[in-house]
This record gives C-alpha cells, sequence and structure tokens, in this order.
C-alpha cells in the first residue's frame, strides 16, 4: 500500500477556507475533487464520508466511516444483504448441525488479495487471533466462547461452541469478523490480507483513499464498479454541499437538517431509517437513580416529541419500551408504551421516592455531536418542570466516554445501535454481566436478565424464545437500567443516476457499505 500525503491549502482546514472566501463553490478545490468537476464516471464510485477512518484493521470497531471502508477490503463467512439477512460470503453455504455446532462450506474459488486461495485454515487462525487474551477485536469475548474449530478439508470448517448459542450466524455476519490469510498473520500479525471486493491503491492521509476492483474476487460480476473512492468530509455541511453540487455519488450520515431539501432535489434521493436510538442511562452505585421509582420518574418526565424536534429535526420516532423495531417477530406493543410523557405520574414517584421536593443530579452528555448535546438540554428542561435541578457536563466524546466507563455522573444521555437485529443484541445496553461500559448503566446487575439473555441466546424454538424476552422487557421496563427516548433517523443521499444501493434495515444501517459492491452509476 502507497500513502500519498498532500496539503491542498498550506495547513487551512475547510472550514477556514469558506470563511477566508477564497473559493466560489468551495466543494470543487477540496482534496478529492481536484481536475474532476462532476462525480459522474463510468467506472468509479466516489463516496462521501463523515469522517477519516482512524484506522482499518479488519476486527476493531472505530466507527460507521472505517467500517464502511473495511468491509470493502475484508469479508466473512457470511455478511448482510440489503434486506438485513445473512447472506453467503466467503461460505458459499451453511447448516447448524446442532445448537452449539455450526458447519461452513467455503467457496472454491474465493482468494486473498495476495492470490492465495481462502481454505478453512486460515478462518480457523482468524478466529484464534480474534479470541486472543491481548486481541483488541470487538468480538473477542465470542470467538472466546469457541470450543473448538474443525477442518476437516480445505473447503470445510466444523464450529463447536461451548453453548448453544442461535445467534452465531449473526456473528460470523459480522463486519467485524473479516476472514484475513493465516499465513500472512503468522509471518507478521499486523499484516492483515482480506479477499473482499476491493483493494486499497493509494491512501493521501486524512482525505482521500482510492480502492480497485479485485479481479479475483469470488462473485462473478461484482463488484459493479471498476473503482471506488473515499473522500472524507469532518464538516457536515461540506458533506451536503458536494452531493448537491454532484462532486460525490454518494454520502452516509446524511445530516437530518439536510433531508428536506435532499428529498425535494430532483436529481438526488435519500434511503432513510430509524435505526440507531437515543437513551438515557444511571449510575446504580451512587446517587439518587439508586431508587428505580426516580429512574421511572426520568422516563415518565422527558417529551420525546420535542427531542425529535430539537436535535432530529423531527426525523425521528418517539420510542417508549424496550428498542426493538416493529418488523422484529418479537416486537410486542404490550411494552413499547411504557414510558408516556406524564409529568404528573413523574411527581408523584419522586413523592414515593422520598423527594416531593426535587433533587439535584449531573446529566453527562457531550458538546462535541450536537444531537447528544440537544437531547441532554431538553431532558434538563423537561426534568426542570418536574423539580429535579439538572447541571449539565458536556465534555469532548473522548473524555466522555472515559467518565462513562468510570461511572463518574449520574445519569447520562447516549445514543447507539445493537450489532444485529435479534433481542440478543440488547445485552450491550442491559446485561450487567458484562465489563463496564459507557453505553450501559454504570454498576447495574440484575442476574435474572443476565439469566434471561443467556438462555435467550441457547434456546432454538421461536416460541419459547419469545417467552423468555417478554419476560426480560417487563423486567427491563420496571428496573430501568435504560430510559429509551427515541429512533432517530439514519440517512444516506445520492445522486439520482446511482443504483444496487440500500440503507440497510435497522441497527444494520451502519453496515450499509457491504452493498456498495452493487452500485453502478448511469
Amino acid at each position: 500500500m502507497s500513502e500519498k500525503i498532500t496539503s491542498l491549502f498550506d495547513g487551512l482546514n475547510r472550514r477556514q477556507v469558506l470563511k477566508t472566501g477564497m473559493v466560489a463553490g468551495a466543494t470543487a478545490l477540496m482534496p478529492g475533487f481536484i481536475g474532476r468537476a462532476k462525480a459522474k464516471t463510468p467506472g468509479l464510485v466516489v463516496f462521501g464520508l463523515s469522517s477519516y477512518p482512524p484506522g482499518f484493521k479488519p476486527w476493531e470497531n472505530k466507527g460507521t466511516a472505517s467500517t464502511t471502508v473495511k468491509v470493502q477490503q475484508y469479508r466473512g463467512l457470511l455478511g448482510y444483504g440489503a434486506d438485513g439477512q445473512p447472506r453467503a460470503e466467503l461460505a458459499a453455504s451453511w447448516k447448524v448441525l446442532a445448537g452449539d455446532k455450526f458447519q461452513f462450506n467455503l467457496r472454491k474459488n474465493a482468494y486473498f488479495h495476495n492470490g492465495e486461495k481462502v481454505t478453512s485454515k486460515d478462518v480457523k487462525a482468524t478466529y484464534e487471533a480474534m479470541a486472543a487474551k491481548d486481541s483488541t477485536a470487538r468480538l473477542r469475548s465470542r470467538m472466546a466462547a469457541i470450543k473448538m474449530i474443525e477442518t476437516p478439508d480445505d473447503n470445510t470448517v466444523i464450529i463447536t461452541l461451548n453453548a448453544p448459542d442461535v445467534t452465531f450466524i449473526d456473528i460470523a455476519a459480522s463486519p467485524h469478523c473479516g476472514i484475513v490469510s493465516g499465513k500472512a498473520l503468522a509471518a507478521d500479525p499486523k499484516n492483515f490480507v482480506g479477499a473482499g471486493p476491493y483493494k486499497i491503491v493509494n491512501i493521501e492521509r486524512g482525505s482521500r483513499i482510492e480502492l480497485e476492483a479485485f479481479d479475483k474476487y469470488y462473485k462473478a460480476g461484482f463488484p459493479k464498479t471498476k473503482k471506488l473512492r473515499f473522500d472524507a468530509f469532518k464538516d457536515e455541511n461540506l458533506r451536503v454541499a458536494a452531493l448537491e453540487a454532484g462532486d460525490v455519488d454518494i454520502i452516509e450520515y446524511l445530516p437530518w437538517q439536510a433531508m428536506d431539501s435532499v428529498g425535494k432535489n430532483t436529481r438526488l434521493k435519500m434511503d432513510v431509517v430509524n435505526g440507531p436510538f437515543m437513551y438515557v442511562v444511571f449510575n446504580f452505585s451512587k446517587g439518587p437513580f439508586q431508587n428505580p421509582k426516580l429512574r421511572q420518574a426520568v422516563g415518565y418526565a422527558i417529551k420525546r416529541e420535542d427531542v425529535i424536534a430539537a436535535a432530529f429535526y423531527g426525523r425521528g420516532n418517539v420510542l417508549g419500551g424496550i428498542p426493538l423495531q416493529e418488523s422484529s417477530p418479537f416486537y410486542d406493543t404490550k411494552y413499547q408504551n411504557r414510558w408516556s410523557y406524564d409529568p404528573d405520574k413523574a411527581k408523584s414517584l419522586m413523592k414515593e421516592a422520598g423527594h416531593a421536593n426535587g433533587f439535584s443530579a449531573t446529566l453527562l452528555s457531550t458538546a462535541q455531536y450536537g444531537m447528544h448535546k440537544n437531547t441532554a438540554e431538553v431532558v434538563q428542561q423537561n426534568l426542570a418542570a418536574i423539580g429535579i435541578n439538572v447541571k449539565l457536563n458536556l465534555p469532548d466524546w473522548a473524555k466522555r466516554v472515559s467518565i462513562g466507563n468510570q461511572g463518574q455522573y449520574d445519569f447520562a444521555v447516549m445514543g447507539s445501535a445493537g450489532d444485529f437485529n435479534d433481542p440478543d443484541a440488547l445485552t450491550k445496553f442491559m446485561d450487567g454481566s458484562l465489563a463496564a461500559s459507557y453505553a450501559r448503566s454504570y454498576g447495574f446487575k440484575d442476574a435474572r436478565i443476565s439469566e434471561l439473555f443467556a438462555k435467550g441466546r441457547q434456546e432454538a424454538n421461536f416460541e419459547k424464545r419469545k417467552v423468555l424476552y417478554a419476560e426480560l422487557q417487563q423486567r427491563a421496563l420496571d428496573l430501568a437500567p435504560v430510559i429509551p427516548i427515541n429512533w432517530r433517523a439514519q440517512g444516506y443521499g445520492y445522486q439520482n443516476y446511482l443504483s444496487g444501493f440500500t440503507n440497510i434495515p435497522g441497527f444494520l444501517t451502519f453496515f450499509s457499505g457491504m452493498v456498495i459492491e452493487n452500485i453502478e452509476i448511469g
């Protein structure tokens, strides 16, 4: 891989360029746009990222921009299609031999970018490296749950887990589970060679990433375009301006305030889903919210429509229960309307908790992202109306994460999504048996909830799983380890001459980079 580091504006950032008035239609001269007036170029897709990825390692989670790039280089045994269902990737087929045993039959025409054939030994080497104690893999704990990996021949992998797990297919489909060359890894643990549809051929650090189609990609006729380029836009207004000017073909993280104008532009299209959600977490180890009645009071005091209007320009939906999509077979309206706006109910709960005259608390959020800051401000105003005096703590995101992991807060605003569209993905938000995380209430532990999650993973019978998750939802509503606020719209905008792209539904919206191989221009 070659790296070409350029500096177009002699140290000026993009916002400074706009302020100086140096250029008219500044996006035409931004890095990645020189010498090409419009994005529509046969055989080339130009994708506008929301930031320059901090890394491209196949197993780490470094955010959506990073994931979008890395899934072009790496593919797992399985992946996700446009419908959100697991699909064949390096494995041509798979079957469940038992609740704890899975067989994957590899494609015979799959090759790594170095020309080596993909074999079962590469899968074994990859999963073992992910499970290593010093591994930084997002799914390390799930890989550590593997009891044995058998490789009876080059094209067959049989994986046995320590316990049954019906979600293992989703793990194998995760973009954080890319298979790499075992030989290359053995020679250099930092050398990751994948088998994805594209190869990186040039990098302009902080600005642009250029890729070319891999000529030995295992899907005939894919990717649909021979070249792919990612241009990074930290400023969301510049990202939208580039789309509207025709300087890029498609952008991620279409800002909520731009959705109306993009939707009305006949030259553009947008694809929007409700995937991520906003919610409140609490400190269970100290402070007022150790009392469940006060957590419940917060649930009734928040006017969710105000959050959607202030933080998301009306682009979202009220979330009054456990975050399961309506399309989920486990969705039940019985558990979806618990947290309606009812300030009188909130005051009554405060009185029952011995705080009829109110109390003070510090709410953690961040000023780095408007949606977090604006959500926190609405929550502050709503709680003031019932007598809770809220002081905001708004550090940058890195500090907010650190404070959250250490439990240095009373309660906090969060926004996130599950890793797949199964209820088990909610362990991230409510299973207190896991290591402490800023995404979960600090100090929350409930043996029954942890047990229900474990049983739900192990139960193959749908009706029995449904009973388990019904109990889990009811218990979570009563204990209130999280207070959901709203679904937020997550969108992509693109030129109307582009076809083949789909915003993958639900929690999987952030993995939509998997379907870039389907994009055609013109």
